[in-house]
């Protein structure tokens, strides 16, 4: 009778058992989503070690090579403005015109008074060779002669006043036309024609070289550690511009400076890069970002930004174990290199990443290789 007993409660003990792990099973299915037994298709994709350069961004602005102010060497009025605002201009190109009647005039009575001291000059220069062949027959005194050879140095000097004089007109009447004194993109017009302007103050235009271009950047410390150390002409490699609109330009750059120092109210180290403009592109003020590379890192991996996920303990992939298992794996990453996130350390050569339909992967979910699944 009690071996019965023992025997009636060991089938309700296990029945009991067997009806719990079936509503475990149940509740496991429901919260999944998925039916016993499934095999969730994914895109795997089998890594192995690369070569990625080493790179950093920094905002920076572009300015001219050279950027000059327009500023007239004589004063007078404005006569003509012979340029467009804004349009590229050519080294020696007349800009302004200011109004050399004055100018003209001037030269002229520098040059008569030129003529004047020259003539006095030659008269000196006789009296003295007169004198020289009485002096040796004593037929005048010492003194007659010293007196015209001085009247002779006299007229030298006031003859070479002269002279410089008339150089002087003659570059004030040059001035009148003012030039571009470089290649470059000249500037907004200040003054209105008919203006009265004044020598080396007035401000007329200004004028930007813009082949070549630079661009003004910086990096602080951190990012210098990332590219080895402080930058200079010698251990960058390859410096580019990324335009506002996103695209790369076509040409390459280099360092032409690198601070020696690091900014101590900044925190960073003030660098300067040219490039080739010869199509105008880039115009002066244009803010850009400009990548530098230093040089390449070895032994990394490269994974789709999205098959990198975050966690509380860091960041994570899905790899497939031998069993095509999804198996959670720990991973330090780099930098984004486009749609690519480099992968620094945790993975190994032939490990098989999940890339895709990485919402519905739990761990240890089996999981099968589809290529062509769409999410």
């Amino acid at each position: 009778m009690q071996q019965h007993f023992l025997s009636s409660r060991f089938i309700l003990l296990v029945s009991f058992l067997l009806l719990s792990l079936n509503g475990c099973h149940k509740q496991q299915d429901q919260g999944t989503g998925m039916p016993p037994n499934f095999v969730l298709p994914v895109t795997m994709l089998e890594v192995s070690p690369t070569s990625v350069p080493i790179t950093a961004e920094a905002v920076g602005q572009t300015e001219g090579a050279k950027e000059v102010e327009i500023r007239p060497r004589v004063g007078g009025i404005l006569l003509k403005r012979k340029y467009n605002e804004g349009s590229a201009v050519k080294a020696g190109q007349t800009l302004f015109v200011i109004d050399p009647e004055p100018y003209k005039i001037a030269l002229n009575q520098a040059r008569a008074q030129y003529n004047q001291t020259l003539a006095r000059a030659e008269q000196a220069k006789r009296e003295k060779k007169r004198l020289e062949s009485l002096i040796e027959s004593q037929s005048i005194s010492q003194r007659e002669f010293d007196n015209a050879a001085s009247d002779e140095s006299i007229s030298v000097a006031a003859l070479a006043q002269s002279r410089a004089n008339l150089k002087q007109a003659e570059l004030n009447l040059s001035y009148t036309n003012v030039t571009a004194p470089v290649n470059g993109i000249s500037g907004r017009f200040q003054f209105s024609e008919g203006a009265l302007i004044s020598a080396n103050t007035s401000l007329l235009t200004t004028l930007a070289q813009v082949n070549p271009i630079w661009a003004r950047f910086s990096f602080s410390d951190n990012e210098l550690k990332k590219l080895g150390g402080a930058l200079n002409e010698k251990n960058v490699e390859e410096v580019s511009i990324i335009l506002p609109d996103g695209n790369e330009y076509s040409k390459k750059g280099k360092i032409n400076f690198a601070a020696s120092e690091i900014n101590p109210a900044l925190g960073t180290q003030e660098l300067r890069a040219t490039f080739e403009n010869n199509e105008h592109q880039i115009l002066p003020g244009q803010f850009v970002r400009v990548r530098v590379t230093t040089g390449k890192k070895d032994g990394v991996f490269v994974l789709p930004q999205l098959a990198v996920l975050n966690s509380d303990q860091g960041k994570f992939v899905f790899v497939v174990n031998e069993k095509n298992q999804a198996t959670p794996r720990p991973v330090i990453t780099g930098e984004w290199k486009g749609k690519d996130w480099v992968i620094l350390g945790g993975l190994q050569a032939g490990d098989k990443v999940i890339i895709d339909n990485l919402i519905k992967v739990r761990p240890g979910m089996p999981v099968t290789n589809m290529p062509n699944f769409k999410k």
